[in-house]
């Protein structure tokens, strides 16, 4: 049979510790500062030494009050552990996900049910920014940048590559087909201010550097090139994560699919505290099965330019 001292004058022993404070050790636990002290020295006499050493307005711990903190400490927080996880058992878990704007629109909330189904009792709020992962509160549990980075403090992993290559939609390729690049010539292209060097660098690739289309047209953000190229205006530079769904369902057609330009890859950045999260872990594993199981990265050419996170 276990021989356990009294569990209140422990508890009151372990905040008096950590406050060094009987006062505020009662304000804790909404006793007066009077009791406290009682707790504490009816555990002394239990143990059979001294934890404290009583001084003029303040007190300190014994080396033995120190040994007995640093074991009953982690016996509490334990014990706090497994209760709350019993309590919690059937309470609905937050999950905080913050990610970049136009690969949460277009990838991940066509994606996010699938999560959702298999895990109803996790609640993700989802928002979106370009800020910086330092620059963010901390309290998000993932977020999804561009990669790879190092940032201190975080795990990390990568769970979509992504490359970019024309497209356009299929109305507009029966009435101006495309055999080669240089039939581009005959088209428009839609490019992006946030990735001005993305066409440049597949006319390079493709062996037409100095091709001139019929028509060019820009766009603030490369999703609204993307939209143009599904409204038929012209062929937009499509990054694979971005435009999957459009390409399964025949919005948009790829006339050039092996010839593609690589991008950054997509990871997950979580801080080190939640490496025994078991919603995180699962959630940050997800990401990966939904990756694309078919890749056009075939006869690549390094761009140059921005990253993953200009969206």
């Amino acid at each position: 049979m276990r021989q356990l001292p009294p569990l209140n004058a422990v508890r009151a022993f372990e905040s008096a510790a950590r406050h060094l404070s009987f006062t505020r050790a009662g304000e804790e636990l909404n006793v007066t500062h009077g009791a406290v002290s009682r707790q504490v020295q009816a555990l002394e006499a239990w143990l059979g030494v001294s934890l404290f050493r009583r001084l003029n307005r303040r007190v300190e711990l014994t080396d033995a009050g120190q040994r007995y903190l640093a074991e009953i400490g982690v016996a509490l927080d334990r014990i706090s552990t497994a209760s709350q996880s019993l309590r919690d058992r059937d309470a609905v878990r937050i999950l905080r996900v913050n990610s970049i704007p136009t690969f949460t629109m277009r990838w991940l909330i066509p994606r996010l049910s699938t999560f959702q189904m298999r895990f109803p009792r996790v609640e993700v709020r989802l928002t979106t920014s370009i800020e910086e992962i330092e620059d963010l509160p901390d309290h998000f549990d993932v977020i999804i940048r561009g990669g790879p980075e190092i940032h201190a403090g975080f795990q990390s992993g990568r769970f979509l590559d992504e490359s970019r290559f024309p497209v356009c939609s299929p109305v507009l390729l029966e009435r101006l087909p495309l055999s080669a690049p240089s039939d581009l010539r005959h088209h428009t292209l839609l490019h992006s201010d946030t990735l001005p060097s993305v066409w440049p660098s597949w006319l390079v690739l493709a062996g037409v550097p100095n091709l001139r289309p019929a028509h060019a047209l820009t766009f603030e953000h490369f999703y609204l090139s993307i939209q143009a190229a599904i409204d038929g205006l012209g062929v937009a530079m499509g990054p694979s994560a971005l435009i999957a769904d459009d390409l399964e369902e025949g919005r948009l057609v790829a006339p050039f699919p092996n010839l593609s330009l690589v991008a950054r890859s997509y990871y997950w950045y979580s801080p080190a505290r939640n490496l025994c999260d078991e919603v995180v872990q699962a959630f940050c594993a997800w990401l990966g099965e939904e990756r694309p199981q078919r890749h056009a990265n075939v006869n690549t050419f390094p761009p140059s330019g921005n990253g993953g996170n200009a969206a």
